[in-house]
């Protein structure tokens, strides 16, 4: 599938992130979570104008239906409340939020209203706005009935979670406040996807860092309500972190049978088709999604910064395209989220997708440069990545003393960030093993990268899965250059393991099968990786076998 230049025709407004509970980092799909520690999380303000957020919005087909009785006698005001959940539960943050302002002009004692624009604020990292709204839905609720009076509970429990995230009884109160309404109401599906965000064990969850024990809460959620879209999303997320493949694969399928209007849907099986090899269908998936987001943004007068969710579709498109060989239109991809302005940490983070490409094609100085302006950002995270990404891309140019450098600079950045994100960081340990293979040190290196390979293809969710495959071709390059045919060997098989569908995999042990004199694996190798790339950019180089 070719490209269509974004040259032509008009660019489109900037954007901004992505990710998670960082993409790479915390590995689940790309939630609006802050790197930061939870108990820090209230400081940070949103980035989108109140003017944004407070437009008037019509009634919508095609996001999914959800429904929940509210106390209110107006049947529009009603309305835009399951309008604002449906869009909560796709985060889509700023629809959500112009709803929630929709029901309460309609219904301005509509409680529940306030309480979901509470929800739809966090997504949005505007902490202190969730809670405003929050204190208003609870100065409206004192007389209103049980149920009203149980969710001011769980959120109230909530908020002295996030704001002391340190503090597992504020985590089991939280928790316990959920069991408790389901103990009055064991049908309600909403209460059973409530139970499942808590067991994420953040308070900022929603959906995407569920563990095995969650997927039992959205099955019943299910059970009680087939045709829940949220439910099918969830489980799609969690599916993706803990079951196989092919069944996220049909959870997400049916989360976009039912909300087809929602570009996340398209984009949730476009990373699942991925996974499963088929990455042109993956294509058409992601380009669905940014076709809707691009017609949203231009109908709604809306820039594509404040949309978090735009530059983390572009990624996983680029990605994809990287992955076929069509090297002409990831680059175009990539650069254009890399200009995107960063407005939260893990989207300045996200950025390092693009000096990390750079690396992969062999452009050693545009990556430093790109990874230099990394170094500028506002964010220790973004710092973080730009000093690792230099002191890689300086290491390529043999200049070692100025890498360890950058070693330091990124040590320094990490040091400012929360012990449950730098367990998760590999970028230090990376450069800090290809020093130590470019000084031939292969005793101490050598490890170093087989423990990194293991993290890289251990990480939950789509974002991390597809990275992991482009790591492990960088460090299988950089051991074949240094003439490391053990860890050549090593890193050619796990790339085939991680992804048998990636040609680079497949040329990378024909590389190590040629040196190794094994001409008929070598020969097989090169022909499935010729095979996998016959869409490839016709000028695109393949490995370079010396064998007569």
């Amino acid at each position: 599938m070719k490209r269509v230049d974004r040259n032509k025709k008009g660019t489109r407004a900037a954007s901004c992130v992505a990710w998670l509970a960082l993409c790479a980092l915390s590995c689940f799909d790309v939630m609006v979570v802050s790197a930061y520690p939870q108990h820090e999380a209230h400081e940070i303000t949103g980035q989108v104008p109140r003017e944004i957020l407070e437009r008037p919005v019509p009634l919508r087909q095609g996001i999914g239906k959800a429904h929940e009785a509210v106390a209110t006698s107006s049947p529009e005001a009603q309305a835009f409340y399951d309008q604002g959940l449906a869009y909560l539960h796709s985060f889509v943050w700023i629809e959500a939020a112009r709803s929630f302002h929709q029901a309460l002009r309609l219904d301005p004692s509509l409680a529940m209203a306030y309480l979901g624009l509470s929800d739809a604020n966090i997504g949005l990292q505007d902490f202190q706005a969730a809670r405003g709204a929050f204190e208003k839905a609870q100065a409206l609720a004192v007389n209103a009935n049980g149920q009203v009076q149980e969710r001011i509970k769980i959120r109230a429990k909530q908020f002295d979670y996030l704001e002391d995230s340190g503090n597992l009884q504020k985590y089991f109160a939280y928790r316990l406040a959920i069991t408790d309404a389901l103990a009055a109401r064991p049908g309600d599906p909403w209460l059973w996807i409530l139970r499942g965000f808590a067991d994420e064990g953040t308070p900022l969850a929603h959906g995407q860092g569920g563990g095995v024990d969650t997927i039992a809460f959205y099955q019943t959620a299910l059970a009680f309500s087939p045709e829940n879209f949220a439910a099918h999303h969830y489980l799609a997320h969690t599916l993706e972190n803990h079951g196989p493949p092919d069944q996220a694969l049909v959870q997400s399928e049916e989360y976009l049978r039912l909300a087809p209007a929602i570009p996340h849907a398209h984009h949730m099986r476009g990373h699942n088709l991925r996974r499963l090899g088929r990455t042109e269908e993956a294509i058409r998936e992601f380009l669905k999604a940014e076709e809707l987001e691009n017609t949203y943004y231009r109908t709604e007068n809306i820039p594509a910064q404040y949309d978090w969710h735009h530059a983390h579709n572009l990624q996983l498109l680029a990605m994809s395209y990287q992955a076929l060989g069509q090297m002409t239109a990831a680059e175009a991809v990539f650069r254009e989220a890399f200009s995107l302005p960063a407005n939260v940490d893990f989207a300045e983070f996200n950025r390092r997708a693009w000096p990390e490409f750079l690396l992969e094609r062999g452009r050693v100085q545009e990556a430093l440069s790109a990874s230099q302006e990394l170094q500028k950002g506002r964010w220790a995270m973004g710092r973080f990545a730009g000093h690792a990404l230099a002191g890689r891309a300086l290491l390529a140019m043999n200049r070692v003393e100025d890498a360890r450098s950058e070693l330091a600079l990124a040590e320094q950045e990490m040091e400012q960030l929360p012990a449950s994100v730098i367990k998760s960081l590999q970028d230090t340990v990376l450069l800090r093993a290809e020093i130590m293979l470019s000084e031939k040190k292969w005793d101490k290196g050598n490890p170093l990268l087989e423990q990194v390979e293991e993290q890289l293809v251990a990480v939950p969710g789509p974002d991390a899965w597809s990275e992991a495959i482009f790591e492990l071709d960088s460090i299988a390059r950089l051991a074949r250059d240094m003439g490391d045919w053990e860890l050549a060997e090593f890193t050619a098989q796990k790339m085939i393991e991680h992804d048998p569908s990636f040609a680079g995999g497949h040329f990378a042990r024909a590389l190590v099968a040629e040196h190794q004199g094994d001409t008929l694996t070598e020969h097989r190798e090169l022909a499935a990786g010729e095979k996998l790339w016959s869409k490839a950019d016709p000028d695109l180089q393949r490995p370079q076998i010396q064998r007569q």
